[in-house]
């Protein structure tokens, strides 16, 4: 007879983000990083709270290139169903947040706190991909709004929830990670894309910078550089590819595959996989880095 204090059918480990309470921008679209991103950090363990516009805000800013409150609420449902499956405790908070907005990020970052009591990891997300025109042809707006979304929002996050951090650390907590989604546009240049490569390579200066600062308090800041992701924005991309080629947009994705050494197209769970491994314990000894996740197209 098997010995009954040994139980015959262990409890399923603990995973790798069990008790972290992690903060995603930008992740309020089905089938983005975002997203996806947050639907691994709730397997690993992590409670979510996942923020994107809410509603649309001007004509750069309408219902196809926002998560609107009804399509945050239904990825909030995707990922509580995520958990369940894998057997994990984690929970979920919707928060509409616009991140070029600093009373807006303050309000995100104190929902956090009041949901989960603390934070562990944000993850910088939210960008505007999708402004495609070459420099001499873009608007200031639209220059505007790309630094804006994508350098100004994570400024402004890691500025308040540094300040938290910092507070966490005081009280004897340490560990914090700060998780910045770049770009292999932060590398290399793209033709079109002037606003977006401009705003990516000034991503990893803050990312350095944040790093270097925010160290005392046990918090490391890193960034994680995907090459092309068809994701819903990854296909508009591909189209103004196909369009600037004279190419359907199959043979546009033929040619992508064609540059990478490995062979294949990114896809959201690979950017999601190197965010996990930033922000768990396995890291503790990386910070100011820019992670390549792009099957060896780019290597710098």
């Amino acid at each position: 007879m098997p010995d009954a204090t040994v139980p015959l059918v262990s409890a399923p480990p603990p995973g790798r983000l069990a008790g972290k309470v992690a903060l995603v921008t930008g992740a309020g679209r089905h089938g983005g990083l975002g997203a996806a991103i947050a639907r691994r950090f709730i397997e690993e363990g992590a409670d979510i709270v996942l923020t994107d516009l809410g509603r649309p805000a001007g004509p750069l800013l309408d219902g196809d290139n926002i998560g609107t409150l009804d399509e945050m609420r239904a990825v909030a449902q995707g990922l509580m169903a995520a958990a369940q499956a894998a057997g994990s405790p984690g929970r979920v908070h919707v928060s509409t947040c616009d991140v070029r907005d600093e009373a807006a990020v303050v309000k995100a970052v104190a929902e956090t706190v009041a949901a989960f009591g603390q934070i562990d990891i944000l993850v910088n997300n939210a960008g505007v991909g999708y402004v495609m025109r070459p420099l001499i042809e873009l608007s200031m707006e639209e220059w505007d709004l790309v630094q804006e979304v994508n350098l100004r929002g994570p400024f402004l996050f890691t500025k308040h929830v540094g300040r938290r951090m910092a507070q966490q650390h005081e009280g004897g907590w340490s560990g914090g990670r700060i998780i910045n989604i770049a770009s292999k546009g932060a590398k290399s240049a793209i033709a079109d894309f002037g606003a977006y490569a401009a705003s990516k390579h000034g991503l990893l200066g803050l990312t350095r910078v944040a790093a270097l600062e925010l160290a005392r308090y046990g918090v490391t800041v890193n960034a994680v550089c995907p090459n092309h992701v068809t994701t819903g924005l990854g296909a508009r991309q591909n189209q103004h590819r196909g369009q600037r080629m004279g190419k359907t947009v199959d043979e546009v994705l033929a040619y992508r595959a064609t540059q990478v050494p490995l062979g294949r197209l990114g896809r959201p769970e690979d950017t999601a996989e190197a965010c996990v491994f930033l922000a768990s314990e396995a890291a503790s000894y990386i910070t100011g880095e820019a992670m390549n996740v792009s099957g060896g197209e780019e290597m710098r």
